[in-house]
């Protein structure tokens, strides 16, 4: 049992005393007055042990509720149950000796009558005061029933016999009497403490819920509405929602604006369905709840839940994959869904628009020079000069890297100003980090009169239009016009066929000598790639090889190149280099190391005659990647030259860090030397510096025998290259080219030596 179903039987017993000192007084009158009529002094015994009995009782009673015992005492309660026992059995005792002692003794009627049926009464009383304790309503009955029994025995007659016999029966039953009942009750208090509990923790779980709840009755009546439910309806000046038709609730919002009326309306028809469901409420604070129905038997639950928190964190992931997270511009996709929605309503009234496309020129030399996060602040700064500068309504993007574009409702003209406009805001430098940048954009534009264009083929038209502004020297602005589509179809034809053409090794090489200045001896040649179109027929190598650059395959030229220059070389005479470029993307596209190896293997070449030529673009776009493969075949014994020195950065810096044992100055510092004295004078320096670092100096570009005098005599150049010595030749001249030019120069050579 329990320990608070023991404490709780043992404090009944202990219950009521004044009504236990009456019962006692009665009982003692009654006895009194029948050993007053037979003079029994027995029964005076009697009446004076149960006034005693009483009396101890009482004191016992006073006692106990002194003890206050705690509702778990369990051993305090079985310490007070003996008390019980043995002052409830000497009672018990005592009623039932006044029984025997009246039918058995005294032999007197009203003895005889009130003995037994005050007795019989008391038993009902212990069993239905004691039931909860077996042992002491066990004790009691057999103390009275006993005595009384052996009292009808002692009276002789068979009735008095069967019904001493009945007794025992009677004992039995009312211990199983006391038993039920006692079972009854327990059951009975266990379920009304279980449906406490249950209520208490369904209150507690009502209140503490994170959600609002309302319960509604089969009339739409709340019956339960926690502290969150009726303050999601404070906010919106409903009051108590208790025993207040939900209907009437709905309908009091219905008539504000601080909730969507659709949503009331449905909310109002899912209950009037008895239907589940879920409706979401959106608060005019900006408070989002989602509402959860769920009916059964007529009767609905309401929860609001409040998704404030992710509506927000949705809205925040929405925002950030639909916007560039640098700028905070829309992105690419999603402004193609704005610019969409944008063309077809201008369509819809024949309104022009147009479109422009920013890039920012030399960006990757910022992030080269000066680190990604400098470039990132100019991307944002770029992007809200433009914001600034474009008119209001237009839709700003960024569309990657360093390109932006613009769509607005401008017919040309104003588009024309819009443009100038940008131009104009990017004069002024950036300040980035203590750094002043100047940073140019050029903007590609196209216009659509009627705006009945598709997105996609003006972003095409606006791109190539940026291409030609970036090909006219970048700083500029370039609208779309009809060659430009023409020049794109054939630059993507050409990409198509020069694609095919390298996968078929149609390309060719082409070879132009370097010539010793002094001696006129060829000593070495440069391998040129070269493309003839079957239909077009040639292709200029200005035209094709930034093609495969773009796309992507100039590596399998490079390839092509090295392997091919490397097998021709082997079949010149003597020890006649051959020299071939090398692009910036094959540092990353090519194993170069590994390529040389093999190519040389094949052909048995000494490394000492294979020259790679590299630009200074090439070395600043690659520099990390660059500085470890040209040292890495520097080491092999392969002469590493930097081409077309002063049309890049002309860093100094790469000419020391670098393992360059050749300086090929550019053609544009040729040109002018016949008859510039400054042009010629700073040829003379620039091939002073080489010298002084100990490079050997190439002229590129000598078309003159004039230029080439002016070097003789003032610059100091060691070796030079152009079209006055030879055009570049196919792999069957450039032998026959090599064989005449250094047989001249050993005849020249020995006739000087002999006089």
């Amino acid at each position: 049992m329990p320990a608070l179903d023991y404490v709780s039987i043992v404090r009944s017993v202990y219950g009521d005393r004044m009504a236990m000192l009456g019962g006692v007084f009665a009982t003692a009158i009654t006895s009194g007055l029948a050993a007053y009529s037979n003079q029994s002094v027995p029964l005076y015994v009697i009446t004076v042990t149960f006034l005693v009995i009483g009396f101890v009782r009482d004191a016992n009673m006073r006692a106990f509720r002194r003890a206050a015992i705690a509702d778990d005492d369990i051993s305090g309660a079985e310490h007070w149950e003996t008390r019980a026992v043995w002052t409830g059995g000497a009672l018990a005792l005592t009623y039932g000796l006044w029984c025997l002692i009246s039918m058995g003794f005294v032999q007197d009627p009203f003895a005889e009558l009130s003995s037994a049926s005050i007795t019989i009464a008391v038993t009902v009383g212990i069993v239905a005061r004691n039931f909860g304790l077996d042992r002491l309503v066990t004790i009691q009955v057999s103390l009275v029933i006993i005595p009384l029994s052996i009292g009808y025995v002692m009276l002789g007659d068979l009735n008095h016999i069967v019904l001493a016999a009945m007794l025992a029966v009677m004992l039995i039953s009312f211990r199983k009497l006391a038993g039920d009942i006692r079972a009854i009750l327990l059951a009975a208090v266990h379920g009304r403490e279980e449906a406490s509990r249950l209520a208490a923790e369904l209150d507690i779980a009502i209140t503490t819920l994170e959600h609002g709840l309302c319960m509604l009755d089969e009339n739409g009546v709340v019956t339960v509405a926690n502290e969150r439910a009726n303050g999601v309806f404070a906010m919106l000046g409903i009051g108590q929602l208790a025993n207040q038709p939900f209907g009437s609730v709905l309908a009091a919002l219905g008539t504000t604006d601080r909730v969507p009326r659709t949503a009331v309306e449905q909310l109002a028809s899912m209950i009037a369905r008895r239907a589940s469901g879920k409706v979401l409420l959106s608060l005019s604070p900006g408070r989002y709840y989602e509402v959860t129905v769920s009916s059964r038997d007529k009767r609905s639950v309401l929860l609001f839940e409040d998704i404030s928190e992710r509506v927000e964190a949705q809205e925040r992931i929405s925002f950030m994959a639909r916007h560039d997270t640098l700028t905070n511009l829309p992105n690419r996709s999603h402004f193609g869904e704005l610019a969409l929605e944008e063309l077809e309503t201008r369509a819809a009234t024949d309104s022009p628009s147009a479109l422009m496309i920013f890039d920012i020129d030399e960006f990757k030399h910022v992030n080269d020079s000066f680190g990604h996060v400098v470039g990132d602040k100019l991307l944002r700064q770029a992007a809200n000069r433009l914001r600034e500068t474009l008119p209001k309504g237009t839709t700003l993007a960024r569309l990657g890297g360093d390109e932006f574009i613009a769509l607005s409702g401008n017919d040309p003209e104003r588009a024309r100003a819009d443009a100038q406009s940008v131009l104009d805001a990017f004069q002024e430098p950036f300040v980035l980090d203590g750094h002043q940048l100047s940073a140019q954009v050029s903007i590609g534009v196209v216009t659509s009169p009627a705006s009945q264009d598709e997105l996609d083929e003006l972003m095409t038209k606006a791109d190539l239009a940026l291409y030609a502004a970036k090909g006219e020297g970048k700083g500029r602005s370039q609208f779309f016009h009809a060659q430009m589509d023409i020049d794109y179809h054939y630059r993507q034809r050409l990409k198509t066929d020069l694609r095919d053409a390298v996968a078929a090794d149609a390309l060719t090489l082409v070879f132009q000598p370097l010539l010793d200045i002094d001696s006129r001896r060829v000593v070495s040649c440069e391998a040129l790639a070269r493309w003839t179109h079957p239909e077009l027929g040639a292709i200029a190598p200005t035209t094709f090889i930034p093609l495969a650059e773009e796309m992507g395959i100039i590596s399998q030229i490079t390839d092509f190149v090295v392997r091919s220059a490397v097998a021709q070389c082997s079949q010149w005479s003597g020890d006649i280099g051959v020299a071939v470029n090398v692009s910036a993307r094959d540092f990353r596209g090519l194993d170069l190391p590994s390529l040389v190896d093999r190519a040389l293997r094949e052909a048995d070449l000494a490394p000492s005659r294979l020259e790679l030529e590299v630009t200074e673009t090439a070395v600043i776009e690659e520099r990390e990647l660059a500085q470890s493969v040209l040292q890495s075949l520097s080491a092999r014994g392969i002469s590493i030259a930097l081409d077309d020195f002063g049309t890049g950065y002309s860093s100094l810096s790469y000419l020391s860090a670098l393992p360059f044992s050749k300086l090929k100055i550019d053609r544009s510092f040729v040109q002018d030397i016949a008859g510039d004295e400054r042009a010629l004078s700073l040829l003379a320096n620039v091939a002073r510096l080489g010298r002084d670092l100990d490079l050997t100096v190439v002229a590129e570009g000598v078309e003159t025998e004039e230029q080439l005098n002016a070097m003789l005599e003032h610059t100091g150049i060691q070796q030079v290259q152009g079209y006055l010595f030879s055009r570049p030749l196919p792999a069957r001249d450039i032998a026959e080219l090599i064989g005449r030019l250094n047989g001249k120069a050993s005849l020249a050579s020995t006739k000087r030596k002999h006089g």
